[in-house]
Formats: structure tokens, sequence, C-alpha cells
């Protein structure tokens, strides 16, 4: 079907991402509903996808292949993070935000960035006429995927059974993939997303590759704004007095993987440099974190 507004299907898919995301901002501030939040989120991703592959009509096996991986990592997030809100009542996230208009309108205007953002690599090879061989870029683009979905799916599966545990109440989530990294299920979804922007390299020319502004727009995000640092102040609020959550702490990396005996080892100046142990994370007293 080739063109609509655009060759690269990048004004159409902000108009219906701004469009969706403005629906359900309008239902949560006339409601105060804030359940299907997340929901809107990974399902615009699955939206995007599935209507610039359409629209093209060009239907290649790599755009088919990235489509169908973006379409498992909506349904499969978006419907457990909506089971998950409906079964603990409400988001704290809004406690905040629900009298503030202003506040809410914030958070829908990011996430209508982050979706159209990060949806850049599947986007740009959706509207492709390039239908080039399959290579090793695209086989490891894939498996990326592949191991960064499994680490997230388990990670969010570990700390909901956690938390569901009435004899957990008031501990942080240190068991499974959470032993190895304080917030693994961010390190699967970061993982995941390069992924895919690996398997849209060989079919990008030019000013696509800034599509790449994708998956860099999604690491900031987790690992300056709204994701790492968030959770890290909460916990260090809630547990920052107990000396097993500070042992826990600086034993474990915050994003990427390892055994807490190999990170204890390491120097802070190596944790800083390589593995994002930033002091935006402990920002007490010699770098400890505060209750």
């Amino acid at each position: 079907m080739g063109t609509v507004l655009d060759s690269h299907f990048l004004a159409l898919t902000a108009i219906v991402t701004v469009g969706y995301q403005l629906l359900f901002f309008i239902v949560t501030a006339l409601l105060r509903f804030d359940k299907v939040t997340d929901f809107a989120g990974s399902t615009n991703f699955i939206i995007i996808a599935i209507l610039t592959l359409a629209l093209k009509g060009a239907w290649h096996f790599r755009q088919i292949v990235l489509t169908v991986l973006v379409v498992i990592w909506g349904l499969r997030l978006g419907l457990f993070l909506l089971m998950r809100i409906l079964q603990w009542g409400e988001d704290r996230r809004f406690d905040k935000m629900r009298d503030n208009l202003g506040k809410l309108a914030v958070f829908w205007i990011f996430q209508a960035v982050w979706v159209w953002s990060v949806s850049l690599p599947v986007t740009v090879v959706n509207a492709s006429d390039r239908n080039l061989s399959i290579e090793a870029r695209d086989i490891i683009g894939w498996i990326m995927w592949l191991v960064g979905i499994c680490i997230e799916a388990t990670a969010d599966q570990q700390k909901l059974a956690f938390k569901n545990s009435a004899s957990n109440r008031g501990k942080w989530c240190d068991v499974g993939v959470w032993k190895y990294s304080r917030h693994p299920n961010y390190f699967g979804e970061l993982f995941l997303w390069w992924g895919v922007f690996v398997a849209s390299t060989p079919v990008l020319s030019g000013a696509e590759w800034l599509v790449i502004l994708g998956p860099i727009f999604l690491t900031l995000l987790l690992l300056f704004v709204s994701g790492i640092p968030l959770l890290e102040s909460s916990a260090d609020k809630r547990y920052g007095q107990l000396e097993e959550y500070r042992v826990y702490k600086s034993t474990t990396s915050p994003l990427i993987p390892l055994p807490p005996a190999v990170y204890g080892a390491l120097p802070a100046w190596f944790k800083l440099a390589f593995l994002l142990e930033l002091p935006l994370y402990n920002p007490g007293p010699g770098g400890d974190p505060i209750s």
C-alpha cells in the first residue's frame, strides 16, 4: 500500500500514538481510573507494529519477525501489568498525580514519546522496500530479544510471587534473578529492545540510523528518570536502615546480572564505570543508601 503521510510512517505513527494515549489520558483524568495506564502503553506498541506492517503490505520475512516479536512482548507485558494492578487495586505512582492534571499530563506525554521513539526501529523496518537476505545481525538481534524477554518475564513472575506471599511482607525481593540484579526486569527490557535495533540494522541506510535514538531514549529513561532512580529511592526509604538490605545493595549489581560474590568484590570505580552503579542510586554519605 506504500506511503501514508510520509514514506517511513513517522508522522502516521506519531498521530496514532498521540491519539491513543490522549484517549486513555481523558479516561484517567475524568474517571480517576489509572488501572489501564501500563496496558495503554504496551498495546500502543502492538498497534504501531501491526499497522505499519499492514499498511506497507510488503510482508518481508524480517518485517514479519520483528512485528511478531513486538506483539509478543506487548501482549505479555500488557496483560501481566493489567492483571497485577487489578490484583493490587491501585497504582501508587499516581498518588500525587490524581489531583494534579498538569503532572498527570506530563506522565502521559512521556508515555507517548516512549512508545513512538522506542518503536522507531520496527516502524522504519516495516516501511522499508529493502528485502535483503537474513544475516548474522538479524540472528544476533533475535537472540538478544529472546534472552531479554525471558529475563524480564522471569523477573516479573518471581517478584509477583514474592510480593503475594504473606511471609514476605515488608521485605525486598532477593530471590531468583533478583539475587543477581536489583532490577533484572529492566535489564531484560533494555536487552530485548537493543536486540530489536540490532535486528533492524541490515536494512538501515543514511538518516534511518537515527532509529538508534529509540533504545537510547529507553536506556536514559530507565537509568536516569522514571525507572531505577525512583525504585532505588523508594527502597532506600523503606529498608535503608536495615543492615541486611545494605549488604544486599552493596553486593548486588544495579542492572547487569552478576553473582553477588563477584560484584561485591569489585572496586567502586569499576562498578561506576562499567556496571552503572551511579551516585544517583546511592545518595547517602560515602555512597551508602539513605532511609
